[in-house]
Protein backbone atom coordinates (compact mmCIF):
# COMPACT_ATOMS: atom_id res chain seq x y z
CA UNK A 1 0.00 0.00 0.00
CA UNK A 2 1.32 3.44 -0.84
CA UNK A 3 2.39 5.91 1.84
CA UNK A 4 -0.33 8.21 0.54
CA UNK A 5 -3.01 5.88 2.04
CA UNK A 6 -0.97 4.46 4.91
CA UNK A 7 -0.52 7.70 6.85
CA UNK A 8 -4.26 8.60 7.13
CA UNK A 9 -5.05 5.04 8.25
CA UNK A 10 -2.30 5.19 10.94
CA UNK A 11 -3.61 8.49 12.27
CA UNK A 12 -7.14 7.10 12.34
CA UNK A 13 -5.95 4.06 14.34
CA UNK A 14 -4.23 6.29 16.91
CA UNK A 15 -7.33 8.45 17.30
CA UNK A 16 -9.55 5.37 17.66
CA UNK A 17 -7.18 3.84 20.20
CA UNK A 18 -6.96 7.07 22.23
CA UNK A 19 -10.71 7.57 22.06
CA UNK A 20 -11.26 4.00 23.15
CA UNK A 21 -9.04 4.39 26.23
CA UNK A 22 -9.87 7.94 27.20
CA UNK A 23 -13.51 7.32 26.77
CA UNK A 24 -13.34 4.65 29.40
CA UNK A 25 -11.20 6.69 31.89
CA UNK A 26 -11.40 10.43 31.43
CA UNK A 27 -9.67 13.05 33.61
CA UNK A 28 -11.49 13.61 36.91
CA UNK A 29 -13.02 17.08 37.02
CA UNK A 30 -11.80 19.49 39.72
CA UNK A 31 -15.39 20.08 40.88
CA UNK A 32 -15.47 16.50 42.19
CA UNK A 33 -12.63 17.13 44.66
CA UNK A 34 -12.52 19.16 47.85
CA UNK A 35 -9.49 19.55 50.16
CA UNK A 36 -9.87 20.60 53.78
CA UNK A 37 -8.70 22.89 55.28
CA UNK A 38 -8.32 25.71 52.82
CA UNK A 39 -5.66 26.93 53.00
CA UNK A 40 -3.66 24.11 54.51
CA UNK A 41 -2.27 24.76 57.99
CA UNK A 42 0.87 23.65 59.79
CA UNK A 43 -0.15 21.96 63.06
CA UNK A 44 2.39 20.43 65.38
CA UNK A 45 5.10 20.34 62.72
CA UNK A 46 2.86 18.63 60.18
CA UNK A 47 0.48 19.75 57.44
CA UNK A 48 -2.63 17.57 57.60
CA UNK A 49 -5.16 17.41 54.78
CA UNK A 50 -8.45 15.63 54.24
CA UNK A 51 -9.57 15.21 50.62
CA UNK A 52 -13.12 14.28 49.69
CA UNK A 53 -13.35 12.94 46.13
CA UNK A 54 -16.37 11.81 44.13
CA UNK A 55 -16.14 9.32 41.27
CA UNK A 56 -19.17 10.20 39.16
CA UNK A 57 -21.42 7.58 37.61
CA UNK A 58 -19.88 5.86 34.57
CA UNK A 59 -16.40 7.27 35.31
CA UNK A 60 -14.69 4.28 36.89
CA UNK A 61 -14.04 1.59 34.31
CA UNK A 62 -14.71 -1.93 35.54
CA UNK A 63 -11.18 -2.99 34.53
CA UNK A 64 -9.33 0.05 35.91
CA UNK A 65 -6.95 0.39 38.85
CA UNK A 66 -6.34 3.98 39.94
CA UNK A 67 -3.85 5.13 42.60
CA UNK A 68 -4.39 8.70 43.83
CA UNK A 69 -1.64 10.48 45.78
CA UNK A 70 -1.67 14.06 47.12
CA UNK A 71 1.57 15.95 46.56
CA UNK A 72 2.57 19.34 47.92
CA UNK A 73 4.90 21.18 45.56
CA UNK A 74 7.03 24.11 46.62
CA UNK A 75 10.13 25.85 45.39
CA UNK A 76 13.00 23.42 45.55
CA UNK A 77 11.03 20.28 46.27
CA UNK A 78 7.82 18.40 46.78
CA UNK A 79 6.33 16.20 49.50
CA UNK A 80 4.20 13.15 48.80
CA UNK A 81 1.32 12.13 50.98
CA UNK A 82 -0.46 8.81 51.49
CA UNK A 83 -1.38 6.91 48.31
CA UNK A 84 -4.87 5.41 47.99
CA UNK A 85 -5.65 2.73 45.40
CA UNK A 86 -9.12 1.98 43.99
CA UNK A 87 -10.24 -0.68 41.53
CA UNK A 88 -13.05 -1.44 39.12
CA UNK A 89 -15.63 -4.18 39.61
CA UNK A 90 -13.87 -6.71 37.35
CA UNK A 91 -10.43 -6.31 38.94
CA UNK A 92 -9.30 -9.01 41.33
CA UNK A 93 -7.55 -7.32 44.23
CA UNK A 94 -7.87 -6.08 47.80
CA UNK A 95 -8.39 -2.39 47.10
CA UNK A 96 -11.62 -0.48 47.56
CA UNK A 97 -13.96 -1.24 44.67
CA UNK A 98 -15.78 1.58 42.91
CA UNK A 99 -19.03 0.82 41.07
CA UNK A 100 -19.06 1.91 37.45
CA UNK A 101 -22.77 2.62 37.38
CA UNK A 102 -23.15 4.24 40.80
CA UNK A 103 -19.73 5.82 41.20
CA UNK A 104 -18.54 6.46 44.75
CA UNK A 105 -17.37 8.91 47.40
CA UNK A 106 -13.99 8.48 49.08
CA UNK A 107 -11.96 10.36 51.68
CA UNK A 108 -8.19 10.57 51.47
CA UNK A 109 -6.46 11.61 54.70
CA UNK A 110 -2.80 12.52 54.59
CA UNK A 111 -0.14 14.81 56.01
CA UNK A 112 3.20 16.31 55.09
CA UNK A 113 6.13 17.04 57.38
CA UNK A 114 6.25 20.81 57.48
CA UNK A 115 9.08 22.81 55.94
CA UNK A 116 9.19 26.62 55.85
CA UNK A 117 9.29 26.52 52.04
CA UNK A 118 5.78 25.04 52.07
CA UNK A 119 4.23 28.38 52.99
CA UNK A 120 4.28 29.17 49.27
CA UNK A 121 3.15 25.91 47.71
CA UNK A 122 0.49 24.17 45.63
CA UNK A 123 -1.40 20.99 46.48
CA UNK A 124 -2.08 18.52 43.67
CA UNK A 125 -3.70 15.15 43.27
CA UNK A 126 -1.70 12.82 41.05
CA UNK A 127 -3.13 9.74 39.29
CA UNK A 128 -1.45 6.46 38.44
CA UNK A 129 -4.08 4.72 36.31
CA UNK A 130 -4.01 1.35 34.59
CA UNK A 131 -6.62 -0.23 32.33
CA UNK A 132 -6.12 -3.95 31.77
CA UNK A 133 -2.46 -3.51 32.66
CA UNK A 134 -1.90 -0.55 30.34
CA UNK A 135 -0.97 2.83 31.78
CA UNK A 136 -3.44 5.63 31.21
CA UNK A 137 -2.17 9.16 31.48
CA UNK A 138 -4.40 11.35 33.65
CA UNK A 139 -3.44 14.93 34.43
CA UNK A 140 -2.61 16.18 37.93
CA UNK A 141 -5.33 18.31 39.49
CA UNK A 142 -4.52 21.38 41.58
CA UNK A 143 -6.75 21.42 44.68
CA UNK A 144 -5.12 23.88 47.07
CA UNK A 145 -2.58 26.65 47.46
CA UNK A 146 -0.37 27.75 50.34
CA UNK A 147 0.19 26.65 53.94
CA UNK A 148 -0.77 28.81 56.90
CA UNK A 149 2.16 28.52 59.30
CA UNK A 150 1.49 31.01 62.10
CA UNK A 151 1.81 28.22 64.69
CA UNK A 152 5.42 27.75 63.60
CA UNK A 153 6.27 31.21 64.92
CA UNK A 154 6.07 29.74 68.44
CA UNK A 155 9.61 29.52 69.74
CA UNK A 156 10.72 27.62 72.84
CA UNK A 157 14.06 29.43 72.69
CA UNK A 158 12.32 32.67 73.70
CA UNK A 159 10.61 31.15 76.75
CA UNK A 160 11.74 32.12 80.23
CA UNK A 161 13.88 29.36 81.75
CA UNK A 162 13.37 28.30 85.36
CA UNK A 163 15.68 29.76 87.99
CA UNK A 164 16.48 27.86 91.18
CA UNK A 165 15.33 30.49 93.72
CA UNK A 166 17.26 31.55 96.79
CA UNK A 167 15.75 31.07 100.23
CA UNK A 168 17.34 34.16 101.72
CA UNK A 169 15.47 35.74 104.62
CA UNK A 170 16.46 39.14 105.93
CA UNK A 171 14.93 38.36 109.31
CA UNK A 172 14.94 34.79 110.57
CA UNK A 173 12.53 34.11 113.41
CA UNK A 174 13.34 31.41 115.93
CA UNK A 175 11.56 30.27 119.10
CA UNK A 176 13.58 28.68 121.91
CA UNK A 177 11.70 27.06 124.75
CA UNK A 178 12.17 25.68 128.26
CA UNK A 179 9.55 24.44 130.72
CA UNK A 180 9.06 24.58 134.48
CA UNK A 181 6.92 21.78 135.94
CA UNK A 182 4.61 22.04 138.99
CA UNK A 183 3.23 19.47 141.39
CA UNK A 184 -0.47 18.68 141.23
CA UNK A 185 -2.65 21.55 142.49
CA UNK A 186 0.43 23.62 143.42
CA UNK A 187 1.87 26.87 142.06
CA UNK A 188 5.14 27.04 143.98
CA UNK A 189 8.37 27.12 142.00
CA UNK A 190 10.74 24.31 143.00
CA UNK A 191 14.51 24.77 143.03
CA UNK A 192 14.85 21.41 141.27
CA UNK A 193 12.97 22.83 138.28
CA UNK A 194 14.64 26.26 138.33
CA UNK A 195 18.09 24.68 138.36
CA UNK A 196 17.48 22.43 135.34
CA UNK A 197 20.02 22.68 132.53
CA UNK A 198 17.35 23.58 130.01
CA UNK A 199 16.34 26.60 132.10
CA UNK A 200 19.99 27.65 132.46
CA UNK A 201 20.52 27.28 128.72
CA UNK A 202 17.38 29.30 128.03
CA UNK A 203 18.55 32.19 130.25
CA UNK A 204 21.94 32.21 128.51
CA UNK A 205 20.30 32.22 125.10
CA UNK A 206 18.17 35.25 126.04
CA UNK A 207 21.27 37.05 127.32
CA UNK A 208 23.31 36.29 124.18
CA UNK A 209 20.46 37.31 121.86
CA UNK A 210 20.01 40.58 123.76
CA UNK A 211 23.71 41.38 123.47
CA UNK A 212 24.05 40.39 119.80
CA UNK A 213 23.99 43.47 117.51
CA UNK A 214 21.99 41.64 114.82
CA UNK A 215 19.36 40.04 117.05
CA UNK A 216 16.15 41.08 118.78
CA UNK A 217 14.57 39.02 121.54
CA UNK A 218 11.23 39.03 123.32
CA UNK A 219 10.12 36.74 126.14
CA UNK A 220 6.78 34.99 126.38
CA UNK A 221 5.48 33.13 129.46
CA UNK A 222 2.57 30.75 129.12
CA UNK A 223 1.30 28.96 132.24
CA UNK A 224 -1.11 26.00 132.31
CA UNK A 225 -3.10 23.66 134.47
CA UNK A 226 -3.94 20.12 133.47
CA UNK A 227 -7.56 19.41 132.46
CA UNK A 228 -8.42 17.45 135.62
CA UNK A 229 -9.76 19.23 138.68
CA UNK A 230 -12.50 21.46 137.28
CA UNK A 231 -12.47 24.82 135.53
CA UNK A 232 -12.74 27.02 138.62
CA UNK A 233 -9.88 25.34 140.44
CA UNK A 234 -7.65 25.23 137.39
CA UNK A 235 -8.24 28.89 136.48
CA UNK A 236 -6.93 30.06 139.82
CA UNK A 237 -4.11 27.54 139.73
CA UNK A 238 -2.95 28.55 136.22
CA UNK A 239 -3.13 32.23 137.15
CA UNK A 240 -0.91 31.66 140.20
CA UNK A 241 1.59 29.66 138.18
CA UNK A 242 1.80 32.46 135.64
CA UNK A 243 2.35 35.06 138.41
CA UNK A 244 5.08 32.99 140.08
CA UNK A 245 6.84 32.31 136.79
CA UNK A 246 6.65 35.97 135.71
CA UNK A 247 8.17 37.08 139.01
CA UNK A 248 11.03 34.60 138.63
CA UNK A 249 11.74 35.61 135.03
CA UNK A 250 11.63 39.33 135.85
CA UNK A 251 14.12 38.84 138.64
CA UNK A 252 16.46 36.82 136.43
CA UNK A 253 16.29 39.39 133.62
CA UNK A 254 16.93 42.26 136.05
CA UNK A 255 19.89 40.40 137.60
CA UNK A 256 21.39 39.88 134.13
CA UNK A 257 20.65 43.51 133.16
CA UNK A 258 18.48 42.37 130.27
CA UNK A 259 15.73 44.75 129.21
CA UNK A 260 13.40 42.94 126.83
CA UNK A 261 9.60 42.82 126.43
CA UNK A 262 7.82 40.14 128.47
CA UNK A 263 4.34 38.89 127.62
CA UNK A 264 2.67 36.57 130.15
CA UNK A 265 -0.64 34.70 129.97
CA UNK A 266 -2.23 31.50 131.25
CA UNK A 267 -4.57 28.72 130.12
CA UNK A 268 -6.89 27.23 132.69
CA UNK A 269 -7.20 23.75 131.21
CA UNK A 270 -4.69 22.65 128.61
CA UNK A 271 -6.91 20.42 126.46
CA UNK A 272 -4.82 21.14 123.34
CA UNK A 273 -1.67 19.97 125.07
CA UNK A 274 -3.55 16.96 126.44
CA UNK A 275 -4.74 15.94 122.95
CA UNK A 276 -1.23 16.38 121.49
CA UNK A 277 0.44 14.23 124.14
CA UNK A 278 -2.20 11.51 123.88
CA UNK A 279 -1.87 11.45 120.08
CA UNK A 280 1.89 10.93 120.35
CA UNK A 281 1.67 8.30 123.12
CA UNK A 282 1.36 4.53 122.96
CA UNK A 283 -1.17 4.24 125.76
CA UNK A 284 -3.96 1.67 125.57
CA UNK A 285 -7.31 2.92 124.23
CA UNK A 286 -5.83 6.24 123.09
CA UNK A 287 -8.20 6.28 120.11
CA UNK A 288 -11.13 6.07 122.53
CA UNK A 289 -9.78 9.05 124.48
CA UNK A 290 -9.30 11.07 121.31
CA UNK A 291 -12.85 10.21 120.22
CA UNK A 292 -14.18 11.58 123.53
CA UNK A 293 -12.29 14.82 122.91
CA UNK A 294 -13.87 15.17 119.47
CA UNK A 295 -17.40 14.29 120.66
CA UNK A 296 -17.60 16.56 123.73
CA UNK A 297 -16.66 20.23 123.81
CA UNK A 298 -17.76 21.02 127.37
CA UNK A 299 -14.65 20.64 129.60
CA UNK A 300 -16.51 19.15 132.57
CA UNK A 301 -18.25 16.58 130.35
CA UNK A 302 -14.93 15.73 128.76
CA UNK A 303 -13.30 15.15 132.15
CA UNK A 304 -16.22 13.01 133.34
CA UNK A 305 -16.20 10.80 130.22
CA UNK A 306 -12.43 10.30 130.31
CA UNK A 307 -12.52 9.33 134.01
CA UNK A 308 -15.15 6.74 133.09
CA UNK A 309 -12.59 4.98 130.90
CA UNK A 310 -11.16 3.12 133.86
CA UNK A 311 -8.69 1.11 131.78
CA UNK A 312 -6.75 4.21 130.78
CA UNK A 313 -7.33 6.97 133.35
CA UNK A 314 -4.62 5.79 135.74
CA UNK A 315 -2.10 5.83 132.88
CA UNK A 316 -3.19 9.35 131.91
CA UNK A 317 -2.76 10.47 135.52
CA UNK A 318 0.76 9.03 135.68
CA UNK A 319 2.12 9.80 132.18
CA UNK A 320 0.16 12.62 130.54
CA UNK A 321 -1.33 14.98 133.12
CA UNK A 322 1.93 15.72 135.03
CA UNK A 323 3.48 17.03 131.80
CA UNK A 324 0.69 19.63 131.47
CA UNK A 325 1.20 21.22 134.92
CA UNK A 326 3.76 23.69 133.69
CA UNK A 327 4.91 27.09 132.58
CA UNK A 328 6.53 27.48 129.18
CA UNK A 329 9.39 29.96 128.84
CA UNK A 330 9.64 31.06 125.20
CA UNK A 331 12.37 33.26 123.77
CA UNK A 332 11.25 34.70 120.42
CA UNK A 333 14.46 35.66 118.61
CA UNK A 334 14.76 37.65 115.39
CA UNK A 335 18.10 37.27 113.63
CA UNK A 336 18.61 40.21 111.29
CA UNK A 337 20.66 39.34 108.22
CA UNK A 338 23.11 41.39 106.20
CA UNK A 339 21.86 44.41 104.28
CA UNK A 340 21.64 44.39 100.48
CA UNK A 341 24.68 46.66 100.26
CA UNK A 342 26.70 44.33 102.50
CA UNK A 343 25.73 41.25 100.51
CA UNK A 344 26.44 42.97 97.21
CA UNK A 345 29.88 44.14 98.37
CA UNK A 346 30.84 40.76 99.82
CA UNK A 347 29.75 38.91 96.68
CA UNK A 348 32.57 40.75 94.93
CA UNK A 349 35.22 41.03 97.64
CA UNK A 350 34.73 37.90 99.75
CA UNK A 351 32.04 35.57 98.37
CA UNK A 352 33.18 32.72 100.63
CA UNK A 353 31.98 34.71 103.62
CA UNK A 354 28.39 34.40 102.35
CA UNK A 355 26.03 31.47 102.69
CA UNK A 356 24.69 29.88 99.51
CA UNK A 357 21.35 31.61 100.10
CA UNK A 358 23.05 34.99 100.47
CA UNK A 359 25.16 34.43 97.35
CA UNK A 360 22.18 33.37 95.24
CA UNK A 361 20.28 36.37 96.60
CA UNK A 362 23.18 38.63 95.59
CA UNK A 363 22.49 37.69 91.96
CA UNK A 364 19.06 39.31 92.25
CA UNK A 365 20.56 42.65 93.33
CA UNK A 366 21.95 43.55 89.89
CA UNK A 367 20.51 43.88 86.40
CA UNK A 368 23.87 43.36 84.72
CA UNK A 369 23.74 39.91 83.12
CA UNK A 370 27.52 39.51 83.18
CA UNK A 371 27.60 40.28 86.91
CA UNK A 372 24.77 37.83 87.57
CA UNK A 373 26.59 35.05 85.71
CA UNK A 374 29.81 35.84 87.57
CA UNK A 375 27.97 35.47 90.90
CA UNK A 376 26.41 32.14 89.88
CA UNK A 377 29.82 30.93 88.70
CA UNK A 378 31.38 31.80 92.07
CA UNK A 379 28.48 30.06 93.79
CA UNK A 380 29.06 26.90 91.73
CA UNK A 381 32.72 26.90 92.77
CA UNK A 382 32.02 27.44 96.47
CA UNK A 383 28.85 25.33 96.66
CA UNK A 384 29.20 22.72 93.89
CA UNK A 385 26.71 20.41 95.60
CA UNK A 386 23.86 22.89 95.30
CA UNK A 387 22.04 22.16 92.02
CA UNK A 388 20.74 25.74 91.79
CA UNK A 389 24.20 27.12 91.04
CA UNK A 390 24.54 24.98 87.88
CA UNK A 391 20.93 25.36 86.81
CA UNK A 392 21.06 29.14 87.06
CA UNK A 393 24.25 29.36 84.98
CA UNK A 394 22.43 27.23 82.40
CA UNK A 395 19.41 29.56 82.49
CA UNK A 396 21.62 32.53 81.62
CA UNK A 397 23.33 30.59 78.82
CA UNK A 398 19.88 29.61 77.50
CA UNK A 399 18.75 33.23 77.41
CA UNK A 400 21.99 34.13 75.61
CA UNK A 401 21.19 31.59 72.89
CA UNK A 402 23.97 29.17 73.87
CA UNK A 403 21.71 26.09 73.99
CA UNK A 404 24.62 23.61 73.99
CA UNK A 405 26.24 25.10 77.10
CA UNK A 406 22.86 25.55 78.74
CA UNK A 407 22.01 21.88 78.27
CA UNK A 408 25.38 20.90 79.77
CA UNK A 409 24.63 22.96 82.89
CA UNK A 410 21.07 21.62 83.26
CA UNK A 411 22.32 18.04 83.00
CA UNK A 412 24.96 18.82 85.65
CA UNK A 413 22.29 20.31 87.93
CA UNK A 414 20.25 17.12 87.67
CA UNK A 415 23.37 15.06 88.34
CA UNK A 416 23.78 16.88 91.66
CA UNK A 417 20.10 16.40 92.47
CA UNK A 418 17.16 15.65 90.22
CA UNK A 419 15.13 18.84 90.35
CA UNK A 420 12.07 20.45 88.80
CA UNK A 421 13.85 23.55 87.47
CA UNK A 422 16.44 21.65 85.42
CA UNK A 423 13.75 19.26 84.18
CA UNK A 424 11.68 22.16 82.88
CA UNK A 425 14.68 23.76 81.22
CA UNK A 426 15.70 20.49 79.57
CA UNK A 427 12.09 20.23 78.41
CA UNK A 428 12.47 23.57 76.63
CA UNK A 429 15.61 22.30 74.92
CA UNK A 430 13.78 19.15 73.84
CA UNK A 431 11.09 21.37 72.29
CA UNK A 432 13.75 23.33 70.42
CA UNK A 433 15.07 20.03 69.05
CA UNK A 434 11.57 18.88 68.07
CA UNK A 435 11.57 16.05 70.64
CA UNK A 436 8.00 16.44 71.83
CA UNK A 437 7.70 13.11 73.67
CA UNK A 438 10.89 13.79 75.62
CA UNK A 439 9.74 17.34 76.36
CA UNK A 440 6.42 16.09 77.70
CA UNK A 441 8.18 13.63 80.01
CA UNK A 442 10.58 16.27 81.33
CA UNK A 443 7.90 18.88 81.86
CA UNK A 444 5.91 16.26 83.77
CA UNK A 445 8.78 16.28 86.30
CA UNK A 446 8.68 20.06 86.76
CA UNK A 447 5.56 20.50 88.89
CA UNK A 448 5.51 23.62 91.03
CA UNK A 449 7.97 25.64 88.95
CA UNK A 450 6.56 29.17 88.39
CA UNK A 451 7.81 29.30 84.79
CA UNK A 452 6.21 25.96 83.85
CA UNK A 453 3.02 27.34 82.30
CA UNK A 454 4.82 28.96 79.37
CA UNK A 455 6.80 25.79 78.66
CA UNK A 456 3.60 23.72 78.73
CA UNK A 457 1.88 26.26 76.50
CA UNK A 458 4.60 25.89 73.87
CA UNK A 459 4.35 22.09 74.11
CA UNK A 460 0.60 22.30 73.49
CA UNK A 461 1.20 24.62 70.53
CA UNK A 462 3.61 22.06 69.08
CA UNK A 463 0.98 19.37 69.59
CA UNK A 464 -1.70 21.45 67.88
CA UNK A 465 -3.78 21.72 71.07
CA UNK A 466 -4.41 25.43 70.80
CA UNK A 467 -7.13 25.75 73.45
CA UNK A 468 -4.95 24.03 76.05
CA UNK A 469 -2.04 26.25 75.01
CA UNK A 470 -4.13 29.40 75.45
CA UNK A 471 -5.28 28.23 78.89
CA UNK A 472 -1.68 27.55 80.00
CA UNK A 473 -0.47 30.89 78.69
CA UNK A 474 -3.40 33.00 79.92
CA UNK A 475 -1.29 34.95 82.43
CA UNK A 476 1.91 35.03 80.37
CA UNK A 477 2.82 38.17 78.44
CA UNK A 478 4.87 36.81 75.55
CA UNK A 479 4.82 36.28 71.81
CA UNK A 480 4.10 32.60 72.40
CA UNK A 481 1.01 33.45 74.45
CA UNK A 482 -0.23 35.77 71.70
CA UNK A 483 0.22 33.01 69.09
CA UNK A 484 -2.03 30.71 71.12
CA UNK A 485 -4.63 33.46 71.34
CA UNK A 486 -4.43 34.15 67.59
CA UNK A 487 -4.88 30.46 66.81
CA UNK A 488 -7.95 30.33 69.07
CA UNK A 489 -9.24 33.48 67.32
CA UNK A 490 -9.14 35.61 70.48
CA UNK A 491 -7.72 38.60 68.63
CA UNK A 492 -8.56 41.20 71.26
CA UNK A 493 -6.70 39.22 73.93
CA UNK A 494 -3.80 38.59 71.53
CA UNK A 495 -3.37 42.31 70.86
CA UNK A 496 -3.59 43.05 74.57
CA UNK A 497 -0.87 40.48 75.23
CA UNK A 498 1.39 41.80 72.47
CA UNK A 499 1.07 45.33 73.83
CA UNK A 500 2.17 44.01 77.24
CA UNK A 501 5.25 42.03 76.14
CA UNK A 502 8.08 43.34 78.39
CA UNK A 503 10.76 43.28 75.68
CA UNK A 504 8.98 43.47 72.28
CA UNK A 505 10.94 42.45 69.21
CA UNK A 506 10.37 42.10 65.46
CA UNK A 507 8.23 39.00 65.97
CA UNK A 508 5.99 41.00 68.33
CA UNK A 509 5.32 43.54 65.59
CA UNK A 510 4.86 40.80 62.99
CA UNK A 511 2.23 39.11 65.16
CA UNK A 512 0.46 42.46 65.54
CA UNK A 513 0.38 42.65 61.74
CA UNK A 514 -1.20 39.17 61.61
CA UNK A 515 -3.87 40.23 64.13
CA UNK A 516 -4.55 43.31 61.99
CA UNK A 517 -4.80 41.17 58.86
CA UNK A 518 -7.27 38.81 60.48
CA UNK A 519 -9.39 41.74 61.69
CA UNK A 520 -9.24 43.57 58.30
CA UNK A 521 -7.27 46.54 59.67
CA UNK A 522 -5.23 47.45 56.60
CA UNK A 523 -3.52 50.50 58.08
CA UNK A 524 -2.15 48.55 61.04
CA UNK A 525 -1.14 45.65 58.82
CA UNK A 526 1.18 48.04 57.03
CA UNK A 527 2.40 49.98 60.10
CA UNK A 528 3.09 46.87 62.20
CA UNK A 529 4.77 45.05 59.34
CA UNK A 530 6.93 48.11 58.69
CA UNK A 531 7.99 48.10 62.36
CA UNK A 532 8.88 44.39 62.14
CA UNK A 533 10.94 44.87 58.96
CA UNK A 534 12.74 47.86 60.46
CA UNK A 535 13.93 45.62 63.31
CA UNK A 536 14.58 42.53 61.19
CA UNK A 537 14.64 42.62 57.38
CA UNK A 538 14.16 38.84 57.16
CA UNK A 539 10.48 39.55 57.69
CA UNK A 540 10.28 40.91 54.13
CA UNK A 541 10.59 37.37 52.78
CA UNK A 542 8.45 36.04 55.62
CA UNK A 543 5.57 38.36 54.77
CA UNK A 544 5.90 37.80 51.03
CA UNK A 545 5.32 34.06 51.47
CA UNK A 546 2.85 34.26 54.36
CA UNK A 547 -0.69 33.42 53.36
CA UNK A 548 -1.89 35.49 56.32
CA UNK A 549 -1.29 38.50 54.06
CA UNK A 550 -2.46 37.01 50.75
CA UNK A 551 -5.33 39.47 50.31
CA UNK A 552 -2.98 42.44 50.77
CA UNK A 553 -0.54 41.48 48.04
CA UNK A 554 -2.12 43.96 45.61
CA UNK A 555 -2.14 46.78 48.17
CA UNK A 556 0.38 49.41 47.06
CA UNK A 557 1.61 50.27 50.57
CA UNK A 558 1.95 46.59 51.47
CA UNK A 559 3.78 45.76 48.25
CA UNK A 560 6.15 48.69 48.76
CA UNK A 561 7.31 47.16 52.07
CA UNK A 562 8.34 43.96 50.31
CA UNK A 563 10.61 45.60 47.78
Amino acid sequence: MSKKYLLPLLMLAIIVAFSSCSGKLNPLAEKHIKATPQPLEAIGGKVPVSIDATFPSKWFNKNAVVTITPVLRYQGGEAWGTAYTFQGEKVKGNNQTISQSAGGNVTLKSFFNYKPEMKKSELYLTFDAKLKGKTIQLPDIKIGEGVLATSELANAATAKPAIGPDKFQRIIKEAHEASIKFLIQQAELRSKELGKQEVKDWKNLVKNADEAPNQNVAVEISAYASPDGGVKLNTGLAEKREAATSKFVSQELKRAKINVPVDAHYTAQDWDGFQELVSKSNIQDKELVLRVLSMYKDPEQREKEIKNISSVFSVLADQILPELRRSRLIANVEIIGKSDDEIKALSNSNPRSLSVEELLYAATLTNNVNDVEAIYTKASQIFPNDYRTWNNIGALRFQAGDVTKAEEMFVKANAVKTNAEANMNLGLIALIKGEQDKAQQLLGGAAGVPELNEALGILYLRQGEYSKAAASLVSVKSNNAAIAQILTKDYSKALQTLNSVPYPNATTDYLKAIVSARTNDTNNVVSNLKAAITKDRSFIKEAANDIEFAKYITNADFSALLR
